[in-house]
């Protein structure tokens, strides 16, 4: 489970419920089968004059404080390098503020040393991550324009030196290397045979996103991940996905006039491509269909799931970007939540029946 913006969302108000018992969200989660947490790290997330991004603020200290909790539950961690000030995803992947003005071999050194100091302080405190992603969704690359596809040489540079570090940092966390659109095997294809051709180090297991609204079907996923795992003879986790469970807007519960609201992802005209009705039913009938595929891959290859911030719910104060973010990745606003009739919990903070597939199917 993807919970990054969770300190956020309690700061804000956001509280959770099993069956009417209020809890910890992070124990609720647990209790029903999580074994692992994924938070993602940004650089710098804040503007120049020291206002935060938003989104959960997820710089180290807030990603290190979720970890502990995690780790205090029981539960493990995978560390989610972005290598950019906010989101990073095939649609934008902005240079760092501080790394402005470095040539290619300055942003190789640059991520190879950022990542080497994230892993040194993990050490010191204690809180090392089972597992890191170099990279978020590297589809389109990353650091650009030095690392934007085609520029693979460069893409195998940079990801190498961050693989470099982790290895050299702890060489028992596993390292993934991630990219989006799950559905679509000429895209896996492409980039994983051009990273290798490049001399890219090699990694431990592929992570793929999947949302059913915009990555083709679940037969699509199917057949790349069976693909891709005797190709490349990797693990493979969806490192992300989600379905909604209703179609009710949450304007109520933001608090935003709507020139500031982004609204939900999941517009109509998505939703209607989606053969799973965004119901608490439809949901849990996603997570099953979903769980199915991942286990009948390949020799076993499919490994899990992450499914991307369940804990989202709508509360005033936690959106996705702030005016300062849409300032730094050149985007124009506006804010709000984005997510939360995907999260796992409804908007009032109750679990979903989603949660008991995920437990017991």
């Amino acid at each position: 489970m993807d919970v990054s913006t969770l300190l956020e969302v309690e700061r804000c108000g956001g509280r959770f419920y099993d069956h009417g018992i209020s809890g910890d969200a992070m124990d609720i989660l647990k209790s029903y089968g999580m074994n692992m947490v994924r938070l993602r790290l940004w650089n710098d997330p804040y503007s120049e004059t020291g206002k935060p991004y938003g989104a959960g603020i997820c710089d180290l200290d807030t990603v290190l404080t979720l970890a502990k909790r995690a780790k205090r539950a029981g539960v493990g961690w995978l560390l989610d390098l972005h290598y950019s000030d906010f989101w990073a995803d095939p649609g934008k992947q902005t240079i760092p503020k501080s790394w402005r003005g470095m040539d290619v071999k300055g942003l190789e050194q640059a991520v190879y040393d950022y990542t080497a100091q994230v892993m040194k302080t993990c050490r010191e405190q204690d809180i090392l991550p089972q597992m890191v992603s170099v990279g978020n969704e590297l589809s389109n690359g990353l650091l650009w324009p030095y690392g934007r596809v085609p520029e693979y040489a460069n893409i195998a540079r940079f990801v190498s030196a961050g693989i470099r570090a982790v290895r050299e940092a702890d060489p028992s966390a596993l390292v993934m290397v991630h990219l989006d659109n799950g559905g679509n095997n000429e895209l896996y294809r492409t980039w994983f045979d051009k990273y290798f051709e490049n001399e890219g180090e090699d990694f431990d297991c592929i992570g793929l996103s999947y949302y059913a609204f915009w990555h083709g079907s679940l037969e699509d996923l199917r057949y790349n991940m069976n693909d891709i795992a005797g190709r490349y003879q990797k693990p493979l986790i969806v490192v992300e996905t989600s379905m909604g469970h209703t179609s009710e807007d949450y304007r109520e519960y933001e608090q935003l006039s709507d020139d500031m609201r982004k609204g939900m992802a999941t517009k109509p005209e998505l939703a209607a491509k989606v053969p799973f009705p965004m119901t608490p039913q439809g949901q849990s009938d996603f997570m099953k269909a979903l769980i199915k595929v991942i286990r009948e891959v390949q020799e076993g290859l499919g490994r899990g799931f992450c499914y991307w911030e369940p804990a989202w719910i709508p509360v005033p104060g936690s959106g996705w970007a702030t005016m300062e973010a849409c300032e730094y990745m050149n985007e124009k606003g506006p804010g709000g939540n984005e997510w939360a009739n995907q999260a796992l919990f409804d908007y009032d903070g109750n679990a979903l029946p989603a949660l008991e597939v995920i437990r017991d199917f």
